[in-house]
């Protein structure tokens, strides 16, 4: 087995819907990036690239591409799901926490489970989706940003 850890935050702004986890949540605010910005599908790939030895999202769909510019980040989880499965991977479980003072995200964590767990071709119960807030301290606590936080296992497939 191997585990990976993953984190992205982005900067809350007018004029972008919010996306996270591929739900697209009513808000007056979105994230800032050069693609959606899903900061849950981003800390997914992080989480399973960095299991599988393989860097980081940056490496492998760098910012400065613009072939990625407003892309859907369910396009970067797809493709780094196929290539973990050519390593000989497949997904354990997911477990993410997205760190956010508004809006409410419990009545979407659900939708989100569902899709990674549709994108990862898992059980729905090995993927796990929490919200918290931060209590109104720094950034994210301010308003200005959303972080989220994964962690993956992936096995060797048979």
């Amino acid at each position: 087995m191997r585990v990976g850890l993953g984190y992205d935050l982005h900067r809350l702004v007018q004029g972008r819907r919010l996306v996270l986890g591929g739900v697209t949540i009513p808000f007056e605010k979105g994230l800032m990036g050069h693609s959606d910005a899903d900061v849950v599908f981003h800390a997914t790939c992080d989480a399973l690239l960095g299991a599988a030895g393989m860097g980081d999202i940056g490496r492998h769909f760098p910012d400065t591409d613009p072939k990625f510019k407003d892309i859907s980040s369910t396009v970067f989880v797809t493709k780094v799901i196929e290539m973990i499965r050519e390593r000989g991977f497949s997904v354990n479980n997911l477990d993410a926490t997205i760190l956010a003072e508004a809006p409410k995200l419990a009545p979407y964590c659900r939708a989100m489970e569902t899709n990674i767990a549709t994108l990862l071709n898992i059980e729905l119960g090995r993927v796990n989706i929490k919200a918290t807030t931060m209590e109104g301290i720094d950034a994210i606590g301010r308003g200005e940003a959303i972080a989220a936080m994964c962690v993956v296992s992936l096995v060797l497939s048979s």
